[in-house]
């Protein structure tokens, strides 16, 4: 591969880089937990937006309930965002692919 195409491979993969990012900037996962009582959104970029309790699920005599559910939500919708980032940087493979003889790969 001669120095032209390995810019232009590099120049292809950070702007394919730099579309992901704002994906995942803009990207919402929801996680939930006690069936729905507890609802937290994270970003694809792993920053919490939201967490919806149902005024049902809110018992003072069981605060710690409450604490596990909004844990478990907030996880869940976590898990979700790394998911999906792994999902949308797979598209970068097929660029690097293609520098895998440069790399000795």
């Amino acid at each position: 591969m001669g120095m032209g195409n390995l810019q232009r491979v590099a120049m292809q993969m950070q702007q394919e880089m730099d579309r992901i990012q704002a994906e995942l900037a803009e990207a919402e996962v929801e996680g939930t937990a006690g069936g729905g009582a507890v609802r937290a959104v994270v970003t694809g970029k792993q920053t919490l937006v939201s967490i919806t309790i149902d005024p049902a699920a809110v018992d003072p005599d069981d605060v710690e309930m409450l604490q596990d559910l909004v844990t478990a939500a907030v996880n869940d919708a976590l898990d979700g965002s790394r998911k999906l980032a792994e999902q949308k940087m797979g598209a970068l493979t097929s660029l690097t692919g293609g520098l895998g003889g440069l790399l000795g790969r």
